[in-house]
């Protein structure tokens, strides 16, 4: 544990910062910038061909620092001399509440890594280090219950419609007390968008495990689209997605874009370009990678949440 807070302009080589929203990470790797630090950023909306990329650059130490959101390095090992919480708080999608021990725990494991730093150490931005050092020394709570879905041979099951097998589904009590059912309205409210075309469950099944964001309003209305072209248009093919414009934002909406084209199309065993989806992902990750180095030398002058230690 490190316990003075960190100054902002003192972090260097091997010290990862972490955030909790896409915007923090990019106002700190900003304000980085302008203090001639150089860094590598990774949240959830990255594609992964720029999330590699930036990986390598901090690996390799051509951006020294590494500003992340919490789903850092999850399946890479990387060399963390310094993990730095920014904050001990996160908005859940629901509220804004305190990180739990084991959230900490998981996010302070990253610190250290044998052969090149083999001792890693924690520290804050402020002077909540002792709140970090008793949640490290919590016990933690047994894990009790795994999460289950439901599987196709629910359409096997005959009189109801599916979203109503599901529905009935999610509200029966599980028999065995190790499991839990996962919540399943993303699916419910799939199949309300599907449920005009009158598809064979087969169909539906499909397409309501189409990965991508209902949060997107984009992404939402190009699966609506695609559904109305495929079932009462006929269209043989998909029309492929173009982009609505050159922000960093834009760019990753377009990239998930053209893999909801992709998914959709192999879900209905329809022709893919698959030439064209890889050339453009390609192409959107190379002009992603672009606007994140121009954002971290532009923008406003403000800092990051008012901290200029």
């Amino acid at each position: 544990m490190e316990y003075p807070p960190v100054p902002l302009k003192s972090v260097g080589q091997g010290d990862a910062l972490v955030a909790f929203s896409k915007a923090a990470v990019l106002s700190l790797s900003r304000y980085l910038g302008r203090l001639g630090i150089r860094s590598s950023v990774i949240y959830g909306d990255l594609p992964p061909e720029v999330r590699r990329g930036q990986y390598d650059a901090f690996i390799q130490g051509k951006n020294p620092v590494l500003v992340a959101t919490d789903a850092i390095g999850m399946g890479v090992n990387l060399p963390i001399r310094r993990l730095i919480f920014t904050e001990l708080e996160k908005f859940d999608g629901e509220s804004r509440r305190p990180l739990t021990s084991q959230e900490i725990k998981q996010i302070a494991g990253r610190a250290g890594r044998i052969g090149i730093y083999e001792v890693g150490y924690v520290a804050c931005l402020d002077e909540r280090i002792p709140v970090v050092e008793e949640k490290l020394a919590a016990e933690d709570e047994p894990i009790e219950q795994a999460v289950v879905g439901p599987s196709e041979a629910i359409l096997q099951i005959g009189l109801l419609p599916l979203r109503e097998k599901l529905a009935l589904w999610s509200t029966e009590t599980e028999s065995l007390p190790y499991y839990r059912k996962k919540d399943v309205n993303t699916e419910l409210f799939l199949l309300d968008i599907l449920e005009p075309y009158h598809l064979p469950e087969q169909i539906q099944w499909r397409l309501m495990r189409v990965p991508f964001s209902l949060g997107n309003s984009a992404l939402l209305a190009q699966f609506s689209g695609y559904a109305h072209a495929c079932f009462v248009a006929n269209a043989q093919h998909l029309e492929k997605p173009v982009p609505e414009g050159r922000s960093c934002e834009q760019l990753e909406t377009y990239y998930q874009q053209v893999n909801l084209y992709y998914s959709f199309s192999k879900a209905l065993n329809m022709p893919i370009d698959e030439h064209w989806v890889l050339d453009t992902r390609n192409r959107v990750s190379a002009r992603i990678r672009s606007e994140l180095e121009k954002l971290r030398w532009t923008g406003s002058e403000k800092t990051f949440r008012g901290k200029t230690r």
